[in-house]
């Protein structure tokens, strides 16, 4: 089967979030395009997207009133980031989310915090945080600090977690953050990048020439492990390597020496009809976003996404 016929899959109406991913990322769709709005305005009252704002309160938050990090993948902070993976339109309560994020989680300079705010945020939770509002147009005067914050991180410091280096613990350089905060600057267009901005993806882009994309090895994480070649949704804080792909080519990266190796491994992964499998989702959500081991129309985009900005010949 072709990436046309994957295509079609996508565009199916079954999965209005698919769907209008794949109207806008891999056909290149206008937003004010009638047939994207119309699916775009589905979202919220489908599937996963109405578990999640079903289990919102009236206030704005998940669970319970705070930062809104714990626990892992119900609390605040990952609803909006889901919810931005999805596509959802910034309606209401999702406006009622981002203002409530922006009022609770961030630290002094700008940073969002993982814990209490007398604590350090980290690059990959403030990198997928802002990525999610600014896909979500939310407007508010503080999001530029926020995003000097996050690139100093990287430009300053290494993209060193500072997290772990405010606890007392060592703090190697890690990919992960980088790949998120990364993920965030690419939202940006290229005259609102402040030159901490472009040093930070300079930074950024230098750590991950260092390390193997088809593997993961010298691509140091908080959290190393399998997960890198585990292609999921949504992803939360960890990345992978179809993130890893994805930012690097909307950042127009140089030739990295593993760029076709990684590619192959993408295609590898495809079966018999050009779907792609979920292999990772969080366990602990108020959604569900498929099975383990089948056919998964997010991955799916995913994938095809990446082949696309790379202009693969498969495709």
């Amino acid at each position: 089967m072709t990436a046309t016929d994957a295509r079609a899959w996508l565009l199916e109406p079954d999965n209005p979030s698919a769907r209008y991913l794949a109207l806008t990322g891999l056909l290149g769709r206008p937003a004010d395009d009638p047939e994207v709005k119309a699916t775009q305005e589905a979202i919220p009252g489908w599937g996963p997207a109405r578990a999640i704002l079903e289990a919102q309160w009236p206030q704005g938050y998940w669970v319970r009133p705070g930062v809104g990090t714990s626990p892992r993948h119900k609390a605040t902070v990952w609803q909006v980031i889901f919810l931005a993976a999805l596509g959802a339109p910034l309606i209401e309560a999702v406006h009622r989310a981002c203002a409530y994020v922006m009022d609770h989680g961030r630290l002094s300079d700008g940073r969002f915090s993982t814990s209490r705010l007398s604590q350090g945020g980290s690059a990959c939770v403030s990198g997928a945080l802002l990525r999610a509002l600014l896909q979500f147009g939310y407007a508010d005067s503080r999001l530029e600090e926020s995003i000097e914050a996050l690139a100093r991180t990287g430009a300053r410091h290494g993209w060193r977690c500072r997290r772990l280096a405010e606890a007392g613990r060592a703090a190697p350089p890690c990919a992960w953050g980088a790949i998120k905060a990364l993920g965030a600057f690419a939202e940006l267009a290229e005259g609102q990048r402040s030159p901490t901005v472009r040093e930070a993806i300079e930074s950024g882009m230098s750590l991950l020439q260092a390390g193997d994309l088809a593997t993961g090895e010298g691509l140091v994480s908080c959290e190393p492990g399998p997960a890198w070649l585990q292609f999921g949704f949504p992803l939360g804080s960890s990345s992978d390597l179809l993130e890893a792909l994805e930012v690097m080519g909307r950042l127009a990266a140089g030739a990295h020496p593993t760029l076709e190796s990684a590619l192959q491994v993408v295609l590898r992964k495809r079966n018999r009809e050009g779907r792609w499998r979920l292999e990772r989702t969080p366990s602990n959500s108020w959604a569900d976003f498929g099975r383990i081991g089948q056919p998964n129309k997010w991955v799916t985009f995913r994938a095809l996404q990446v082949l696309t900005i790379w202009k693969a010949e498969c495709l």
